[in-house]
């Protein structure tokens, strides 16, 4: 089988975007639901935006629920001295002078603090030096109060006083127990219950619903993706149809295969991994560049510088990994291709101890495959270690930064935590990201493998010819008319082919190989185009009949057999529906099979299959008599009995005596003596055929076609 020239990645360059593009265009019958999982991927991700700083909102409320209200105390400290002036403590001396529960000692004191405080305009100062006031006068300056419904003492206001001597913002806590009840219970931290269940109910109900959207988007790029791939295998398989016959005779079979199913299979998986992923995360990064900006800008400079170096790498590392990507799917069809070529020769390689080359050809194979698959892989493997790093870089930078902002009361403890998940949002984006393009790269090399098939040159467009030849009503007439044709333009295979043949007659074509029997036969059935000349059916150009019209009016039996996996009737019966069992044991008992069929368990309900439990003389065998069911009023026979014993060739001689009654018969032969009984034999040589006439005029020339007719029994002697 001749092996394809392949266009690797140094010989060619990939449009990676170009790929891209068309893959996007060709989803367009699933654009609406395409949308809907855009919107939802892009609603989640606006969700997980706003979870943060709704959670620097809760985590303030609960930081601030389980602080003393140091506010509070500054406020009642404030209502309490609000009346202290030098001048209301002077107007209250008369009064501490003539108090008889006042020591004389107290009573001293006092007046020399008061004259202190005559040279003392700071009504803070004044405040500072009242708790040196002996509390017996104390009591006399105080008056109580009400605040927030709660009565103060002077007891409590006089105590307070003398603890806010040694009490700030840091130790707040540790004096809390000292502080009277009055005041403590309105001091006292205090978390509101109400809000913070509210507020967490909403972040679950935004969480849930992120979730469900989740779900949905997922769902929608499943049924997207698989649907996508369900269309290119459609595509595919519809492309098989149209490819003309020059296209699988110069590429492998496997790499065929492996475009239908490895590509596709890459295309719909990273569509369903990758499209979504990528919205979502592109939405995440600059939403929550935006975010952190908004919430305090010092911040989202130290997390997005610190997260710079992602940027470096994964450019770096996605221009260094794309070919390789790319090798690796060529690689990969390559050796489907070479595996499929040596399984279906198992035996060849068997008989001919091919088994070190083989083994030989598959190492070197597997070590290029090996090769792009691991320098792929570790390229792509190395963006998450790179992107955690990253990350968890960002998280120190954000922690000992943001720590010096709450130390200088910038931001609150909740701006840490609600930065902490938005670095996470920006770096974790980076890394989907990579991993995104990584997956698209993949996408991109099988896209453009798959494409480049589905561009494949078609056969002509037919669907511009109307006229059609019944079958039932064709007579039988063929005619070649200068017939020209080369596979291309520098080697012409068919130089002037002009014969014709009337109905019912029975044609043989013989010559040595490479006389260009076979591509007669081709286009006669139009496989290939002609270059030029023409072939008439009844008078008329069969550049004027659709193909599927010329196969209905042709039956084949050809020398590679084919069997696929069912039964013996469906195989027998394949595409024929009105054909009874009874007609099949008939055809059967006229080629001789149905002696096999009858020892198969289940007759003809046994199931087969194209493998080695079946011979190669059987297969033959099964699709003669398949061919014989076939009821058109032309025959091709290529080779049809070289599968089979000299006994058994009889026997097939004379069903063809009966099968190829009333019908014009092709007979491709190089037994010649299964065609001695043909009307007339084109014997060919180079394209052209040099003699014609029957077997026992053909003789009597003592031309080309004796020779070749004795050389046969020269070499059984």
């Amino acid at each position: 089988m001749p092996r394809p020239r392949r266009n690797m990645p140094n010989e060619k360059s990939k449009d990676f975007f170009g790929s891209l593009k068309r893959l996007i265009l060709n989803l367009k019958p699933w654009k609406i639901l395409l949308t809907i999982s855009i919107i939802l991927a892009i609603f989640s991700a606006v969700v997980a935006l706003v979870t943060p700083d709704l959670l620097s909102n809760l985590t303030d409320k609960i930081t601030i629920g389980i602080s003393p209200k140091n506010e509070k105390l500054k406020e009642i400290y404030s209502d309490i001295t609000n009346h202290f002036t030098l001048e209301s403590i002077a107007s209250k001396m008369d009064k501490i002078i003539l108090s008889d529960t006042i020591s004389n000692e107290d009573k001293i004191n006092f007046q020399q603090i008061l004259l202190e405080m005559k040279t003392i305009e700071n009504k803070e100062e004044i405040l500072s030096i009242l708790p040196k006031i002996p509390d017996s006068i104390l009591t006399n300056l105080f008056e109580e109060l009400e605040i927030d419904s709660t009565k103060i003492t002077v007891e409590d206001q006089i105590a307070l006083f003398h603890l806010l001597k040694d009490i700030d913002s840091k130790n707040v806590l540790e004096k809390m127990d000292k502080l009277p009840d009055s005041i403590y219970n309105l001091v006292k931290p205090s978390i509101d219950l109400n809000q913070v269940r509210n507020l967490a109910i909403f972040i679950g109900m935004l969480y849930l619903i992120s979730a469900i959207c989740h779900y949905i988007e997922n769902f929608s790029m499943t049924t997207i993706s698989n649907k996508f791939a369900k269309s290119l295998r459609t595509s595919i398989s519809n492309k098989i149809n149209v490819l003309p016959l020059k296209y699988f005779d110069s590429h492998e079979t496997g790499d065929v295969l492996s475009r239908v199913t490895n590509d596709v299979d890459m295309i719909a998986q990273n569509l369903n991994n990758s499209l979504a992923t990528l919205v979502t995360s592109i939405t995440l990064f600059l939403g929550s560049i935006f975010m952190m900006f908004t919430t305090n800008g010092l911040l989202a400079i130290t997390a997005i510088f610190s997260s710079l170096i992602g940027f470096v790498f994964m450019s770096v590392i996605l221009g260094k990994s794309q070919k390789y990507f790319i090798r690796r799917q060529e690689e990969l069809g390559n050796m489907n291709g070479y595996i499929e070529e040596m399984y279906s020769g198992h035996n060849i390689v068997k008989v001919y101890n091919g088994k070190n080359e083989a083994i030989q050809k598959f190492e070197e194979l597997n070590k290029k495959l090996f090769e792009a698959n691991c320098k792929s892989a570790f390229l792509s493997g190395l963006m998450m270690p790179i992107m955690n790093f990253v990350g968890n870089l960002g998280y120190v930078a954000v922690c000992l930064v943001g720590a010096l902002l709450v130390q200088k009361n910038v931001i609150t403890f909740g701006v840490i935590i609600a930065f902490i998940i938005y670095v996470r949002l920006f770096t974790n984006p980076l890394t989907q990201i990579a991993q995104a393009m990584t997956s698209l790269q993949s996408t991109a090399a099988a896209g453009e493998r798959v494409f480049e098939f589905l561009d494949e040159s078609e056969m002509t467009n037919e669907s511009h010819l109307k006229n059609i030849l019944n079958k039932e009503e064709v007579k039988g007439n063929i005619e070649f008319k200068n017939v020209r044709f080369g596979y291309d333009k520098d080697r012409t295979i068919i130089k002037d082919f002009s014969v014709k043949v009337k109905p019912g007659e029975k044609i043989a074509i013989v010559g040595p190989t490479g006389a260009g029997k076979t591509t007669m036969v081709n286009l006669l059935m139009k496989f290939y185009e002609i270059s030029e000349g023409d072939i008439l059916i009844d008078n008329v150009s069969i550049k004027e009949l659709t193909r599927e019209n010329i196969h209905e009016l042709f039956c084949m039996v050809l020398q590679d057999t084919w069997l696929f996996d069912g039964t013996v009737k469906e195989n027998i019966r394949f595409n024929q529906k009105n054909i009874d069992d009874e007609e099949i044991w008939n055809a059967c008992k006229v080629v001789g099979i149905d002696h096999f069929i009858k020892t198969l368990p289940g007759g003809l309900n046994a199931m087969i299959g194209d493998n080695d439990t079946v011979s190669s003389g059987q297969k033959q065998l099964f699709t003669i008599v398949r061919g014989m069911l076939k009821h058109a009023p032309f025959l091709i026979l290529d080779e049809a009995t070289s599968n089979v014993d000299t006994r058994t060739e009889e026997l097939v001689a004379k069903a063809m005596d009966t099968l190829t009654k009333g019908k014009t018969s092709f007979i491709i032969a190089h037994r010649l003596s299964t065609i001695k009984n043909a009307d007339l034999i084109l014997v060919m040589n180079e394209g052209n055929i040099i003699e014609t006439g029957t077997h026992e005029e053909l003789m009597q020339q003592k031309g080309f076609y004796e020779k070749l007719y004795n050389s046969q029994f020269e070499k059984m002697i």
